[in-house]
Protein backbone atom coordinates (compact mmCIF):
# COMPACT_ATOMS: atom_id res chain seq x y z
CA UNK A 1 0.00 0.00 0.00
CA UNK A 2 2.55 2.30 0.53
CA UNK A 3 4.40 1.70 -2.55
CA UNK A 4 1.25 3.30 -4.42
CA UNK A 5 0.90 5.93 -2.29
CA UNK A 6 4.64 7.17 -2.83
CA UNK A 7 4.38 6.63 -6.42
CA UNK A 8 0.38 8.39 -6.11
CA UNK A 9 2.51 10.89 -4.75
CA UNK A 10 4.99 11.51 -7.08
CA UNK A 11 2.44 11.45 -9.65
CA UNK A 12 1.27 14.76 -8.56
CA UNK A 13 4.04 16.43 -6.48
CA UNK A 14 7.63 17.25 -7.34
CA UNK A 15 10.05 15.86 -4.64
CA UNK A 16 10.25 18.56 -1.61
CA UNK A 17 7.42 20.54 -2.53
CA UNK A 18 3.84 20.96 -0.51
CA UNK A 19 0.52 22.37 -1.16
CA UNK A 20 -2.95 21.02 -2.83
CA UNK A 21 -2.76 18.39 -5.13
CA UNK A 22 -5.14 19.19 -9.00
CA UNK A 23 -6.86 15.29 -8.03
CA UNK A 24 -7.56 17.37 -4.22
CA UNK A 25 -8.24 20.49 -5.62
CA UNK A 26 -10.91 18.89 -7.56
CA UNK A 27 -12.48 16.66 -4.94
CA UNK A 28 -13.16 19.52 -2.76
CA UNK A 29 -15.02 21.68 -5.61
CA UNK A 30 -17.07 18.64 -6.37
CA UNK A 31 -17.83 18.38 -2.66
CA UNK A 32 -18.72 21.78 -2.67
CA UNK A 33 -20.59 21.59 -5.79
CA UNK A 34 -22.49 18.74 -4.26
CA UNK A 35 -23.50 20.69 -1.09
CA UNK A 36 -24.81 23.69 -2.99
CA UNK A 37 -26.69 21.71 -5.50
CA UNK A 38 -28.63 20.06 -2.36
CA UNK A 39 -29.06 23.37 -0.96
CA UNK A 40 -30.91 24.99 -4.16
CA UNK A 41 -32.69 22.11 -4.75
CA UNK A 42 -34.06 21.87 -1.23
CA UNK A 43 -34.96 25.75 -1.11
CA UNK A 44 -36.65 25.32 -4.64
CA UNK A 45 -38.67 22.61 -3.31
CA UNK A 46 -39.45 24.38 0.17
CA UNK A 47 -40.67 27.32 -2.09
CA UNK A 48 -43.34 24.64 -4.29
CA UNK A 49 -44.57 23.61 -0.63
CA UNK A 50 -45.38 27.36 -0.20
CA UNK A 51 -47.18 28.11 -3.12
CA UNK A 52 -48.92 24.50 -2.80
CA UNK A 53 -50.35 25.50 0.50
CA UNK A 54 -51.05 29.48 -0.66
CA UNK A 55 -53.47 27.67 -2.66
CA UNK A 56 -55.17 25.52 -0.34
CA UNK A 57 -55.97 28.08 2.66
CA UNK A 58 -57.70 30.22 -0.76
CA UNK A 59 -59.77 27.12 -1.86
CA UNK A 60 -60.67 26.57 2.00
CA UNK A 61 -61.39 30.81 2.28
CA UNK A 62 -63.65 30.57 -0.97
CA UNK A 63 -65.40 27.15 0.12
CA UNK A 64 -66.27 28.39 3.64
CA UNK A 65 -67.81 31.75 2.00
CA UNK A 66 -69.77 30.39 -0.62
CA UNK A 67 -71.17 27.72 2.62
CA UNK A 68 -72.11 30.73 5.04
CA UNK A 69 -73.34 32.49 1.86
CA UNK A 70 -75.90 30.02 0.86
CA UNK A 71 -76.95 28.99 4.47
CA UNK A 72 -77.60 32.78 4.73
CA UNK A 73 -79.30 33.34 1.53
CA UNK A 74 -82.94 32.43 1.34
CA UNK A 75 -84.22 28.80 0.26
CA UNK A 76 -83.62 28.78 -3.75
CA UNK A 77 -83.11 26.50 -6.15
CA UNK A 78 -80.22 28.04 -7.14
CA UNK A 79 -77.29 30.09 -5.50
CA UNK A 80 -74.79 32.47 -6.53
CA UNK A 81 -71.31 31.39 -6.34
CA UNK A 82 -69.11 33.96 -4.42
CA UNK A 83 -66.61 36.36 -6.20
CA UNK A 84 -62.80 34.66 -6.65
CA UNK A 85 -59.47 35.73 -6.87
CA UNK A 86 -57.73 35.59 -10.18
CA UNK A 87 -57.46 32.15 -12.39
CA UNK A 88 -59.81 30.88 -9.04
CA UNK A 89 -63.28 29.96 -9.86
CA UNK A 90 -66.49 28.28 -7.90
CA UNK A 91 -69.37 26.34 -8.63
CA UNK A 92 -72.34 25.77 -6.74
CA UNK A 93 -74.83 22.72 -7.61
CA UNK A 94 -78.02 22.16 -5.99
CA UNK A 95 -79.52 18.65 -5.82
CA UNK A 96 -82.67 17.38 -3.93
CA UNK A 97 -81.89 14.25 -1.06
CA UNK A 98 -82.94 11.17 -2.77
CA UNK A 99 -86.06 9.89 -0.63
CA UNK A 100 -85.88 12.17 1.56
CA UNK A 101 -87.92 15.42 2.22
CA UNK A 102 -88.18 18.26 -0.41
CA UNK A 103 -87.22 20.65 2.01
CA UNK A 104 -83.54 19.36 2.15
CA UNK A 105 -81.18 20.54 -0.42
CA UNK A 106 -77.92 19.02 -0.80
CA UNK A 107 -75.33 21.90 -1.91
CA UNK A 108 -72.10 21.28 -3.59
CA UNK A 109 -69.49 23.58 -3.97
CA UNK A 110 -66.41 23.14 -5.97
CA UNK A 111 -63.38 25.06 -6.39
CA UNK A 112 -61.32 25.90 -9.61
CA UNK A 113 -57.61 27.19 -9.59
CA UNK A 114 -57.30 27.36 -13.95
CA UNK A 115 -60.28 24.88 -14.95
CA UNK A 116 -58.90 22.03 -12.12
CA UNK A 117 -61.05 21.01 -9.30
CA UNK A 118 -59.07 21.37 -6.05
CA UNK A 119 -61.58 21.03 -3.43
CA UNK A 120 -65.22 19.75 -3.39
CA UNK A 121 -67.70 20.25 -0.18
CA UNK A 122 -70.64 18.79 0.40
CA UNK A 123 -73.48 20.31 2.65
CA UNK A 124 -76.94 20.21 3.41
CA UNK A 125 -79.67 23.13 3.35
CA UNK A 126 -83.18 22.90 5.03
CA UNK A 127 -86.02 25.04 4.34
CA UNK A 128 -87.22 26.25 7.66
Amino acid sequence: MRKWKKRLSRLFKANGESGVTLVEALVAVAILGGGVLTMILSLSGGALAVQENDHEVVAQSLVRSQMEYTKNAPYAASYAAVSAPDGYGVIVAVDGVPGGDSDIQQITANVTLNGSIIMSVVDFKVNR
